[in-house]
């Protein structure tokens, strides 16, 4: 229920973000008969469920666990992840009649559109009553007196453009840094710090990475090719694919492993999982013998990057002439390929943002501040970050219940 003015300015409950964790929130909230407000400073509720998927939202993963997390603290997500798992929010999706698909590795993804996930929990917030306001940036927070200071703790209040709001519950949901063409300012980091609540370093996470100008020139036309590969940073590895760009790399491999990678450090690329590409040469010189090194490169790499990895590093000639020492340079320069990167595409291009409120600082049950009674931090703005494949959404889902069930 989206409304232009709130029929109460008094509520049991306020979310600032109205993003995946917000939304899931509100409605957990609502259903236990609460009083909820849901503010978002956006023209629209849900931007990045809409965008995410390429418009097919990827919407939990099968496989979630805790170990799909990067967190200052392994373990604080451990809580929430058990209690509210991928298949209670599937249940939500067939209860809503979403068709839905796994496209690989546990992923699933919408049959038609990201919206039916939008519409699926805006209907879950009409059905309990939360009242939602779009246009309307939360300002001059005021948290109430806890109950040390006072017989009874005091509400919370803040503003909106159009009048002031009272609440027993204040949850913070405004995500992070990353895409702010979608409307994201790092809010909720913000007033975590004016609080004294710790903010850990952040930065963007599941992006691109970009390579200096000397090293795209060696690539240079291989822009858009994709190939299959293991791909590693810090002790951190992946088999997925990479895609070559006129930046530098991404793909799904890229993506993940930039969430470990530190600026200075190499990324390794196996050019050729889970084969041993010097006996696999041996073999083929002696069942191929005239097969050129290039085309046998090319059965795995495409011949582009075949051809562009003979010209750069190797001699393409027919496997019988290959010696000792050839086929250890051809080892080389393919396992693994090693890159290193100039940077990263930053927050206007990244999937999440690495980093946030620090998880010490909060319930693990309830996302509850320790130290703020009634102040609850859930989804991207809390230091928790998920691997690529819909598990930044399962955490959405499992901090936006936990608190929910609590605010």
């Amino acid at each position: 229920m989206t409304v232009t003015t709130p029929e109460n300015r008094e509520f049991d409950v306020v979310i600032i973000g109205a993003g995946a964790a917000g939304l899931m929130c509100a409605a957990v909230a609502g259903a236990r008969g609460r009083r909820v407000l849901l503010l978002d400073s956006a023209n629209k509720v849900g931007k990045k469920i809409l965008m995410s998927g390429g418009g097919r939202c990827n919407f939990t993963n099968m496989h979630s666990t805790s170990d799909n997390f990067i967190s200052a603290n392994p373990h604080f997500a451990k809580s929430a992840l058990s209690r509210y798992t991928p298949w209670d929010f599937i249940a939500l999706v067939e209860k809503h009649g979403v068709p839905y698909h796994e496209k690989k590795l546990g992923q699933l993804f919408c049959d038609r559109s990201s919206k039916d996930i939008v519409r699926l929990l805006l209907d879950e917030c009409d059905a309990m009553g939360v009242q939602v306001l779009t246009h309307s940036p939360a300002s001059n927070i005021q948290l109430g007196a806890p109950l040390s200071q006072a017989a009874s703790r005091s509400p919370h209040r803040l503003q909106t453009p159009r009048f002031s709001v009272s609440c027993e519950s204040l949850v913070i949901a405004s995500g992070g840094y990353s895409i702010p063409t979608l409307g994201s300012t790092g809010f909720g980091f913000d007033f975590a710090r004016s609080l004294g609540i710790p903010v850990l370093p952040t930065r963007a996470g599941l992006v691109p990475v970009t390579l200096e100008p000397k090293q795209l020139r060696k690539l240079q036309g291989l822009a858009g090719v994709s190939v299959d590969t293991v791909t590693a940073a810090s002790g951190a590895a992946f088999r997925e694919n990479i895609l070559f760009t006129h930046k530098g790399l991404s793909g799904p491999a890229i993506l993940q492993a930039s969430s470990y990678w530190q600026p200075g450090e190499a990324l390794e690329i196996d050019l050729f999982p889970g084969l041993d590409l010097a006996e696999h040469i041996h073999t083929m010189q002696h069942q191929r013998p005239k097969l050129e090194l290039k085309n046998l490169l090319g059965e795995q790499l495409t011949k582009r990057v075949a051809q562009r990895w003979c010209d750069l590093w190797l001699e393409s000639k027919p496997l019988e002439q290959l010696g000792k020492d050839d086929i250890q340079r051809v080892v080389s320069a393919c396992k693994p390929w090693k890159v290193w990167p100039a940077g990263t595409e930053g927050y206007r291009t990244a999937e999440v943002t690495l980093g946030g409120v620090d998880t010490n600082a909060l319930s693990s049950k309830t996302m509850e501040a320790r130290n703020h009674p009634g102040l609850y931090f859930i989804g991207e703005v809390v230091d928790v970050t998920g691997h690529l494949g819909g598990h930044n959404f399962q955490w959405a889902w499992a901090s936006g219940q936990a608190a929910g069930e609590r605010a």
